[in-house]
């Protein structure tokens, strides 16, 4: 579509001086009024040109008119000729989205001895066990109903996940279970155990890489020997039904560590 600038231009190149358009253009400037009386017909205006013209120039030998007079084509805005269009490139094929980043998970466990057993305890609350608190009290019922001593011995500081509140290290899944499966075969290696005990969800996800259905099972874990799969002291007291679960397993583990005293 022609602007009223662009469409001067094309009129002046072709020399049109007076045009009269067929229709209404857009963004064409308004018309002049004398450009819109009636036009006087051809032979009226061919016969007051003739006279002047003979007066001032000598008689010249008549010639053929052709019979049909050259065509003016106004350019149109259909009729513009648009530039070639540009060959389409192959597009790059799009990056495949990053996924995004999993958060730290958040965990706080203890590691504690009772006799020839480990236990890597989760800690509920992120707080170290204190002698009256009923989860520790519990823990404490269930080591004296497994013939191990009732007061375990606290090994080292709760391993407390993410480690850094900020910073570019990976904190991911991925390098907490290679955290906290270290920091249980160091402590074997000290000192082996003939069972550790898994008690929680975050023990079991981050030191067996297993679930919850894995509850009351023995697990054979690489590098850290015979494991017992627990829920967590605070679901075996808001669920008291799985303490018969947890006592039925027990039984048939008791021979492993009472064979080592």
């Amino acid at each position: 579509m022609l602007t009223e600038p662009r469409r001067r231009a094309y009129l002046s190149a072709m020399q049109v001086v007076h045009w009269l358009p067929r229709a209404e253009l857009p963004f064409a400037a308004p018309s002049r009024p004398e450009l819109l009386l009636p036009l006087a017909p051809v032979e009226d205006i061919e016969f007051a040109v003739r006279p002047a013209a003979a007066a001032s120039e000598a008689p010249a030998t008549p010639q053929a008119r052709s019979a049909e007079r050259p065509k003016i084509e106004v350019p149109r805005p259909g009729n513009v000729a648009k530039p070639a269009a540009k060959p389409v490139e192959a597009e790059e094929p799009a990056a495949p989205p990053r996924p995004a980043p999993v958060p730290p998970p958040r965990f706080a466990l203890q590691l504690l001895r009772a006799g020839s057993c480990l236990l890597l305890v989760e800690l509920a609350t992120g707080q170290p066990f204190q002698s009256r608190d009923p989860s520790y009290l519990l823990l404490k019922d269930m080591l004296r109903a497994a013939g191990l001593p009732d007061a375990p011995q606290i090994i080292g500081e709760p391993v407390r996940w993410p480690l850094l509140v900020r910073g570019n290290m990976d904190q991911g899944p991925e390098a907490a279970r290679d955290f906290v499966q270290g920091f249980v075969q160091a402590r074997l290696e000290e000192a082996p155990c003939s069972c550790l005990w898994l008690i929680g969800l975050p023990a079991l996800r981050f030191a067996a890489n297993a679930e919850g259905e894995a509850y009351y099972q023995t697990l054979k874990l690489e590098g850290l020997g015979d494991a017992w799969a627990l829920p967590g002291l605070e679901l075996l007291m808001d669920e008291p039904q799985r303490k018969a679960d947890v006592w039925q397993a027990m039984r048939q583990l008791m021979a492993r560590w009472k064979s080592v005293e």
